[in-house]
């Protein structure tokens, strides 16, 4: 994937705009803010009352409002605070909410070719981890960013009022400390791409040791594991820890500059030919000393800006990732299964040589017909460019004599069937697996009806809950013969007139092979099938077989055809028999 091209600016007021559509709340919040930064000022104005009348002039009975006022500050703050803080973060929670559902989406949405080439922990971390990111930078930054500029501002304006001459200080303070926080953020920045980018390799390692843990333990990869891991770590650790001391630094100079234009202030001020009273110059260093805090805010919220505009780039640019190609508008409520590849070449983007080249074949409705080969010859890409998993390069295939480029894809794809090797299972009930997506409308006789002749019946009837029963997390509570008969069962509810059968039983024991056969049999019955097969027992009867090689097809014919050819057919088969006899001579030894 290409970093977007966005600007840092750019990004952010795209991610602002998730924000604006609730603008309702977000006047609430700004007027919260409003009022807090009022507040503060409200505070400072009565420094100078207080002092010059009360303990000066010794005026208490006109200042006897003082108290109440500064209580009735103190509630509008109050209530300022709640209304900006509640709102922001409602606002910030829906960015993330609806960005993380906008990514979900895309993520479901893009070509099979973007996952070819992208790392699924990668992913995750975007989802996750980047995404919190977005949140803080919506909601924390914008909060700061508005209502402590407001608070800086009528402190400034406070402070002209009570001495312009004073105020000139905070004039030579400010270009400074503009410079070290744009400089501060763009270290921010880069840091922050960095974190995320090793947050992704820290979700990635830890998924493949989760889901390898067999693999991990038989191998006794415990210790290369961890030394991996510990390196991807310490990565991400460094990486924050750049971030913190760009920002230890910043900080400190920040307030190191405005601590000398204070003591500039003050070595002014204490002149005698000020005209200062005690209480107009405390109300001002009041005003200039509560400058700080929302300074070293602004300061130390320019890291959460950052973070954000990095993460919001990481997100944006998947969510930029063009979607599979649908310009079809042919719609057929049924089709007959006719499938014709005519002169298809396929290429994969970035390789030199061609996967397939100049694929030709007819296979007529109602026929089974085989792919073989060994493996790379091309045998599984061939027949996913039928349901568009792929474009191809070159070259036309049609059902029933239209282009399925010219198919809507869901229309295309509603016609077609996939039971492969590869089983995908979801953690819920065994009979929400067989009635997944368009199909969870079926009723639980038709549901029941598949599964029976799906043999998934067998197993189902001795559970407790039966059909209702939990997988658990991609089936794992279920053998892999009882998780290829649920997808046979998937498929037979869906009645579909073309069927893809990739290695469906390529890992199965014989006595789960020989159960599952019978479900294809039951399953390919007046269908379309396309078979991949290794082992070519499982082809014999095909009405058609195809040897590939390299990506081309160089022999074609039935079982007994391609055996008198003696071609590469033939030796496949004698290798397979020749290793089967092998392994029952042992096994009777």
């Amino acid at each position: 994937m290409d970093e977007s091209p966005q600007t840092g600016g750019q990004i952010y007021r795209r991610l602002i705009g998730y924000g604006i559509v609730y603008w309702p709340f977000f006047a609430l919040a700004a007027g919260g803010m409003t009022l807090y930064a009022a507040s503060v000022a409200g505070l400072v104005m009565l420094v100078e009352p207080l002092i010059d009348g009360t303990f000066v002039d010794r005026e208490e009975t006109s200042n006897s409002w003082i108290p109440w006022a500064i209580f009735a500050i103190f509630v509008t703050r109050g209530l300022a605070g709640f209304l900006s803080t509640y709102y922001m973060e409602f606002i910030g929670r829906k960015v993330v909410t609806t960005m993380r559902q906008q990514l979900f989406s895309k993520l479901i949405d893009l070509p099979t070719r973007f996952y070819d080439h992208s790392s699924a922990g990668v992913l995750l971390s975007k989802l996750t981890y980047n995404a919190e990111q977005v949140s803080e930078s919506i909601t924390r930054a914008v909060t700061i960013m508005i209502r402590d500029t407001l608070t800086l501002f009528a402190l400034l304006a406070w402070m002209i009022y009570m001495s312009p001459t004073l105020s000139l200080f905070i004039v030579v303070i400010g270009p400074p400390i503009a410079v070290l926080i744009r400089y501060a953020g763009k270290r921010f920045r880069t840091y922050s791409e960095r974190i995320q980018s090793s947050m992704g390799g820290v979700t990635q390692r830890t998924e493949e040791a989760i889901s390898g843990h067999k693999v991990i333990k038989v191998y006794a990869g415990q210790a290369l594991e961890n030394s991996e891991f510990d390196q991807i770590n310490e990565s991400n650790r460094r990486a924050f820890m750049k971030q913190v001391l760009v920002k230890a630094v910043s900080v400190p100079v920040i307030q190191l500059i405005a601590a000398l234009g204070l003591v500039g202030i003050i070595s002014f001020a204490i002149r005698p030919d000020t005209g200062l009273t005690p209480g107009r110059f405390s109300s001002f260093i009041g005003a200039m000393l509560l400058l700080m805090d929302p300074l070293k805010r602004i300061t130390d919220i320019n890291s959460v800006v950052q973070r954000g505009i990095a993460a919001a780039r990481s997100i944006f640019t998947v969510l930029d990732e063009p979607s599979e190609t649908d310009t079809g508008d042919h719609e057929s409520t049924s089709v007959n299964g006719a499938i014709s590849y005519e002169n298809v070449t396929f290429q994969y983007k970035g390789t030199e040589s061609p996967v397939l080249s100049s694929i030709s074949l007819n296979v007529e409705p109602g026929q089974t017909v085989a792919f073989v080969g060994r493996s790379g010859s091309g045998k599984t890409t061939l027949v996913s460019l039928l349901p568009r998993f792929y474009e191809a390069s070159s070259g036309t295939i049609t059902l029933d004599n239209v282009n399925i480029c010219d198919y809507a894809l869901d229309n295309l794809r509603h016609h077609i069937a996939l039971v492969s090797q590869d089983i995908t299972l979801f953690n819920d009930t065994i009979a929400n697996n067989i009635a997944y997506g368009r199909l969870r409308g079926a009723s639980l006789d038709d549901i029941r009806t598949a599964a029976t002749k799906a043999h998934v019946m067998d197993f189902v009837d001795r559970m407790p809950e039966g059909l209702q029963t939990t997988v658990g997390d991609k089936g794992v509570l279920l053998s892999g013969g009882q998780r290829q008969r649920i997808a046979i069962a998937r498929a037979l509810l869906k009645n579909a007139p073309v069927l893809v059968l990739d290695e469906a039983t390529a890992s199965l024991d014989s006595q789960s092979e020989q159960i599952i056969q019978t479900a294809l049999k039951e399953l390919m019955l007046n269908r379309t099938t396309l078979v991949i097969a290794h082992r070519l027992t499982t082809v014999e009867n095909a009405d058609k077989i195809i040897v590939m090689d390299e990506g081309r097809i160089i022999e074609t014919g039935t079982h007994t055809e391609l055996i008198k050819q003696q071609g590469l057919y033939a030796s496949l088969h004698h290798m397979q028999f020749s290793v089967s006899d092998a392994t029952d001579s042992a096994t009777s030894v």
